[in-house]
């Protein structure tokens, strides 16, 4: 990832933490004030994200450490290893209190008190929460127009954990807030505590399915995941037409950290390219390479002779 994405990248997290971190407040005064299940839950809601956006702020510094000798292909993937936790906590804080808290609505009743501020809360958390998901969506859209494809498929690809973490976040605390207050009104109209329960429930779920997708999605890549097949074809396509360059043996291209390439590739060089001019071909063709995707951050280029050439010897 260029330098100037990757701070949009923390600038999209730090206005998602903040956000996150007054509205966790507000929602836990009114949930204490109107005794109000989903509004608990909606303040263990905020408070989870918030608790990620810090953990994704760390796990950005870290990634953005060089390598060393300890750790020779850099410290990426550490973003994921981090991202994994922060999305254990959504599950454990988030969905574990709202799922319990919920039923235990349904089960026990509750007494409402003054719901009033609860509106005011909820209306003020959408209005802040859809400012901090529309500061992702345009990062999103802005990096889905530079690699020509939908923001839908961009999000389900990208290696910027941090910015899918956003998105879906953001996403399900709309959603959340929508849920709350949908089940305020129908306890507050029928008089049971039942559907204030219900909406408790219902965002505990919504959280459980962020969770369990930010959990899977940073396991991929943890492991260590190929980038699209069509970045995959267009690094091919450089390196098959630099003037040095017989033909592509074989590539492998790995994602180690948000917007950090590594591309291994044998290479048939042409024959007359040996000895020294061989190591001027082989930096010539990963100096190109980067230029035309800052995203690669490290080349490996093993010269091997080409199908026909092995068979021959």
């Amino acid at each position: 990832m260029p330098d100037g994405e990757n701070g949009e990248s923390l600038g999209t997290v730090v206005v998602a933490g903040a956000a996150n971190l007054a509205i966790a407040l507000a929602k836990l005064v009114a949930g204490l004030i109107s005794s109000s299940s989903a509004m608990l839950s909606e303040a263990a809601h905020s408070a989870a994200d918030t608790a990620t956006e810090v953990v994704l702020f760390a796990a950005i510094r870290h990634g953005e450490r060089p390598a060393d000798a300890r750790h020779p292909l850099g410290h990426g993937r550490a973003a994921y290893l981090w991202a994994i936790v922060a999305a254990c906590f959504t599950l454990v804080v988030g969905a574990g209190f709202s799922l319990t808290h919920g039923w235990q609505t349904i089960t026990r009743g509750e007494d409402l008190g003054d719901i009033g501020v609860s509106y005011i809360v909820l209306a003020v958390s959408f209005a802040i929460e859809s400012v901090s998901l529309w500061r992702a969506l345009r990062q999103l859209r802005g990096e889905a127009r530079r690699w020509r494809v939908s923001p839908g498929r961009l999000l389900e690809r990208t290696s910027d954990t941090m910015l899918k973490a956003v998105v879906l976040e953001d996403a399900a605390a709309l959603i959340g807030i929508a849920v709350a207050a949908v089940g305020l009104v129908l306890s507050q109209l029928t008089g049971s505590a039942v559907w204030d329960g219900a909406a408790s429930i219902v965002i505990g779920l919504l959280l459980l399915w962020v969770a369990l997708t930010l959990i899977r999605t940073n396991a991929s890549l943890l492991i260590g995941q190929a980038p699209p097949a069509s970045l995959q074809e267009k690094i091919k396509d450089v390196l098959a037409e630099q003037p040095e360059v017989e033909g592509v043996v074989e590539l492998a291209a790995v994602l180690m950290g948000p917007g950090q390439i590594l591309v291994a590739a044998k290479i048939d060089f042409m024959d007359e390219t040996t000895g020294e001019r061989l190591e001027l071909a082989a930096d010539q063709v990963e100096r190109r390479l980067t230029e035309r995707f800052p995203e690669i951050k490290q080349v490996f280029l093993d010269p091997t002779p080409g199908r026909s050439a092995a068979e021959e010897v």
